[in-house]
């Protein structure tokens, strides 16, 4: 579960991404059901080579679907006995179950082998464990909440305090060993270090691997169509599977939540959406007439828009209602209020920012990196992402009890998309960046070197971010952590422009999970 922790796009968020096919017979049955959703040659495989066509007896969909639950069986069966048996073979098993999204059939299981490693890790020495287990262990164990000193990793120091060289023939170790260092909090100097010393090794030998060592390391919606907002506003980005992807992503780690993916993409799409009306259509006065109607919210404001305008903003109106509403049937209560702050909060940075660049002054860095907190739309999408996960519903967690994670993935997306030109996606409009501010902050600072700050600043944040993440260590929240930590991570992967502006490796994920699936009709 690595985070991007200042490392560029050499490794890939893992969750659905990662190769893990050339390892022991348990994992070998887990990848059988998770390629069973993506991939027809694994299909072909989970069913003994036969194709679903061709079976007898039981309907294809049923015949599958009876297969498919038995080997979920066959699954637990396998982690309850590794789980009393090889505590190394158990955190490689939850670790595999982990990357191809099957935890949430194994919660309680995963949650007593990982309960008991911590346990016997108080009286464990690591000694005669290899970098990778070692790695392993204190990943899965952070991941899941519990506690465990980075001190583990002095046993792979040599006298003089660096780690030890013939731990550079280890790939595996070392690649284990930097996805550990990502969940490193403030002071933890010795996860730094391993991030250097494993990403340096590993940048080195990248082009020696096999091609799958090396991917593994480097990483429908009618509604859309409907309301007809990318015709009526013709400059606006109309990127629906990207959208969708942003979703997709975050809300990957359970297959059951369809409705909360697609009510998410609603939400995304309407941040692109009136970016680019702020960016690259409206003038200011247009845009002050909107946010005004934003922050009244109410469909009488429709009179007072620009023709162009009109339609969004009934559709925003329409599509938040809608969203509260089903929020309300699934968990018994409307968070719209909720919404709409979040929406008035979104426009109004807008509008800030668009005054700061029609005035042509440029603010602090810090006052641009404050605003700009917000016009990533971080917080709309995980303000809607709260409640529709079911919190905040009377007692128990609250928004401003997130407030600091929210606002370390906003700081980290915001901080990637600058690291880019000015220029977003071939538009003309106006669209300042963090880089810009703060060389205007230092005069006489190289671009090298702002983007070294860049990288350092994201780098903290992500300590931030682990340590909020560690803190929010309740079963109630897991949903809601564990998708704001994804948030952040596809960050790299969404911003990974080329030179013609386009994101080919993106491009590459999106075809590989949506485009591959089998049909089962």
């Amino acid at each position: 579960m690595a985070s991007c922790g200042g490392l560029s796009n050499l490794f890939l968020p893992r969750p659905g991404f990662a190769n893990i096919g050339k390892t022991y017979e348990p994992v070998r049955l887990i990848l059988s059901i998770s390629s069973a959703r993506k991939h027809k040659r694994a299909v072909n495989a989970t069913l003994g080579g036969v194709t679903p066509a061709t079976i007898s007896g039981l309907p294809t969909q049923e015949k599958f679907v009876t297969e498919y639950e038995q080997k979920i069986e066959e699954i637990r069966q396998v982690l309850q006995t590794k789980g009393e048996d090889d505590p190394s073979e158990s955190l490689v098993l939850v670790d595999a179950i982990q990357r191809v999204g099957l935890s949430s059939y194994y919660e309680q299981e995963i949650e007593t082998i990982l309960r008991k490693r911590y346990v016997a890790s108080c009286s464990c020495t690591y000694g005669y464990y290899s970098l990778h287990d070692v790695s392993l262990f204190f990943r899965l164990l952070r991941q899941q909440g519990h506690y465990i000193s980075p001190d583990v990793f002095n046993n792979f120091k040599d006298k003089g305090g660096r780690f030890r060289r013939n731990l550079l023939q280890d790939i595996r170790g070392l690649m284990e060993l930097y996805e550990a260092a990502q969940l490193s909090f403030q002071g933890e100097h010795i996860l730094d270090e391993a991030a250097s010393f494993s990403s340096h090794r590993l940048r080195e030998c990248l082009p020696e691997m096999d091609n799958d060592l090396s991917r593994m390391i480097t990483g429908k919606l009618k509604w859309w169509n409907e309301l007809g907002l990318a015709k009526e506003i013709k400059l606006a980005r109309n990127q629906l599977l990207k959208w969708y992807t942003w979703s997709m992503s975050i809300l990957i780690d359970d297959f059951s939540l369809s409705l909360q993916r697609m009510e998410l993409t609603k939400a995304i799409a309407f941040v692109y959406l009136i970016d680019d009306i702020f960016d690259v259509v409206g003038t200011l006065d247009e845009l002050t007439i909107f946010t005004e109607a934003v922050n009244k919210w109410d469909y009488a404001a429709i009179d007072t828009l620009p023709d162009y305008m009109k339609m969004c903003y009934r559709a925003l109106l329409d599509t938040m209602n809608g969203i509260g509403h089903e929020i309300y049937k699934r968990h018994g209560y409307d968070p719209i209020d909720s919404l709409k702050t979040s929406w008035e909060r979104l426009c109004d940075a807008y509008l800030t920012e668009a005054k700061w660049f029609a005035s042509g002054d440029l603010p602090t860095a810090a006052k641009y990196l404050e605003n700009g907190k917000v016009t990533t739309g971080a917080y709309v999408v995980l303000v809607h992402l709260f409640f529709l996960s079911g919190l905040g519903n009377g007692g128990g967690i609250r928004l401003t009890d997130v407030s600091q994670l929210v606002s370390s993935v906003a700081t980290i997306l915001r901080l990637w998309d600058d690291l880019g030109s000015a220029k977003d996606e071939h538009q003309d409009g106006r669209d300042g960046s963090y880089m810009e501010c703060y060389r205007n902050d230092h005069r006489g600072l190289s671009r090298a070197q702002a983007r070294d700050h860049i990288t350092d600043t994201i780098a903290s944040e992500w300590k931030i971010l682990n340590k909020e993440c560690f803190c929010l260590n309740d079963f109630s929240t897991s949903y809601f952590r564990r998708a704001a930590l994804n948030a952040a991570r596809i960050v790299p992967l969404m911003y990974s422009y080329d030179e013609k502006q386009q994101l080919p490796v993106l491009e590459e994920h999106v075809k590989f999970i949506l485009f591959n699936q089998t049909n089962y009709d």
